[in-house]
């Protein structure tokens, strides 16, 4: 017994040496405010060039204030900031990128260069320091391609109270301090000044979606959530194939790079601007329509609709991308994407493997016990079945797109629309039905089929949140990494 007692009193004094530590480092180097870094990037699939465009000082700090180096190794790009007068690193994050995205897209094959404009949010320096920015190669290799000092006594650094008027603000979920919590902006989209109350509504709604999905569930006292209200002229959001535009807050839009569900918004100054009259360490960007749409960038932000018949799934699957770096473990479904996961290199997100290099699985401490790897599922039954969906949903799309382009009475478009979600949720129910009667299901093996790919990349279970919207759970792999996440930001 005293030998216990003794085992546990070191090891909360070597935890307590090392929060100590980590507290010190912060102090030493930052203040409790926040400075955001944007800049452009701009290129194509072979080049890239990144220019600082402002930096900003306001509010006070959210994140954690004890880790402050990230170690998830996840992320196409890392940011670093390094102390100007002894080279230490203080901080980094890795992150993807709109821009990343588009590097893999047929139009940056081709050569086609494109602009976005990107933030990087930091705790204030008290001294002069190196802004820099790493991506990857094929191999996973991060190098730097960007390298900035940044005085924090700059004058041109703008100063001014980031607030607008017509925000409104509200504390959906508050547990307590923001450097302890994961701290998460709703940032409402298409709503109009008549659509306030319903604004409120589906803030409130969300907020206990949120928490009836584990793990959320067992941490709700780790999470902060902050929901932003910001008036449209117009209700909605743009639909390009339908020849509809809709005059909004953040400007977002269906069919981003070019695919027809893709739903986000490529003006990330107003989505920094309007998130910055909340302390955030995470976006949501809720946008206001009943058609099947979303979108998740790691560390970035992420986006769905709030009327669909399947917006749970949506609200929870794509803040698994944005939170916590998670791939999507479908593969039959339409992509934009060329070489998205090149072959030969295993990809970073934890819940997704090439069986590349390695002679362990990357989630090994998961497996089933003399389970058999990669694992013999029922795909050809499953593809059959999902392949016949894509097509038809395809078919139904383009026909309920054709009528709104043409104005075609509300009657026909709602009917159209009515047929789509009725096949939609009939789908679903079949696909749960059957993938929930496999032999594995509930068992962690390696199952071919993810990534948008068909072959060569392998997701953890049978089905997952990140694979398919006829479940409520995460798989038991991405259910851990998201709880070193939370942990990641909380302590």
């Amino acid at each position: 017994m005293k030998n216990l007692l003794l085992t546990i009193m070191l090891s909360l004094s070597a935890f307590s040496f090392s929060y100590s530590q980590s507290f010190e480092k912060f102090e030493k180097f930052f203040n409790d405010v926040t400075m955001r870094i944007d800049y452009n990037h701009v290129g194509n699939s072979s080049e890239e060039i990144i220019s600082i465009d402002q930096v900003f000082k306001y509010g006070s700090w959210a994140g954690s204030r004890v880790n402050l180096i990230d170690n998830f190794n996840n992320g196409r790009y890392y940011l670093k900031i390094y102390d100007a007068g002894s080279g230490e690193l203080i901080f980094s994050k890795g992150f993807d990128s709109y821009f990343g995205e588009y590097q893999t897209s047929q139009a940056a094959i081709d050569g086609i260069k494109r602009v976005y404009h990107e933030s990087s949010i930091i705790p204030y320096p008290k001294n002069p320091i190196i802004f820099a920015i790493e991506r990857r190669v094929k191999t996973n290799q991060l190098f730097e391609i960007f390298r900035k000092e940044i005085n924090p006594e700059d004058i041109s650094i703008i100063r001014e109270e980031m607030k607008m008027r017509s925000v409104k603000v509200y504390s959906a979920d508050t547990n307590g301090d923001s450097h302890e919590r994961v701290d998460i902006a709703i940032i409402g989209e298409g709503y109009s000044l008549d659509d306030r109350l319903k604004f409120e509504k589906d803030l409130n709604y969300f907020s206990k979606v949120f928490f009836s999905y584990e793990p959320y569930v067992k941490y709700e006292n780790k999470f902060n959530i902050h929901g932003i209200y910001i008036p449209s002229e117009e209700s909605g959001t743009d639909e390009p194939p339908s020849d509809i535009y809709k005059n909004t807050a953040l400007n977002s839009t269906f069919n981003s790079l070019g695919s027809e569900r893709y739903l986000l918004t490529e003006d990330n100054k107003a989505v920094r601007d309007i998130a910055s009259h909340v302390p955030y360490d995470a976006i949501y960007i809720m946008v206001n329509h009943k058609r099947y749409g979303g979108g998740g960038i790691y560390n970035t932000f992420c986006a769905f609709t709030s009327d669909n018949q399947f917006r749970d799934y949506l609200f929870i699957h794509e803040f698994g991308h944005s939170f916590s770096g998670l791939a999507d473990e479908y593969y039959t479904s339409e992509s934009v994407y060329n070489d998205f996961y090149p072959p030969g290199t295993e990809p970073l997100e934890p819940n997704i493997t090439a069986l590349f290099g390695s002679d362990k699985v990357k989630w090994n401490e998961f497996l089933n016990p003399g389970i058999e790897v990669p694992t013999p599922w029922e795909k050809a039954v499953y593809d059959s079945i999902d392949n016949k969906w894509q097509k038809e949903r395809r078919e139904l799309n383009t026909k309920i797109a054709e009528l709104k382009r043409k104005n075609s009475a509300p009657a026909a478009i709602e009917s159209a629309e009515s047929e789509y979600a009725l096949k939609d949720k009939l789908h679903s129910e079949k696909t749960n039905k059957y993938l929930n009667t496999s032999k594995f299901s509930g068992m962690v093996g390696v199952f071919e089929g993810a990534g948008y790919s068909s072959q060569g990349l392998y997701r953890p279970m049978v089905d997952c949140i990140m694979f398919s919207k006829a479940t409520k759970t995460f798989c038991k792999v991405c259910e851990a990494h998201i709880v070193k996440v939370i942990e990641h930001y909380t302590e």
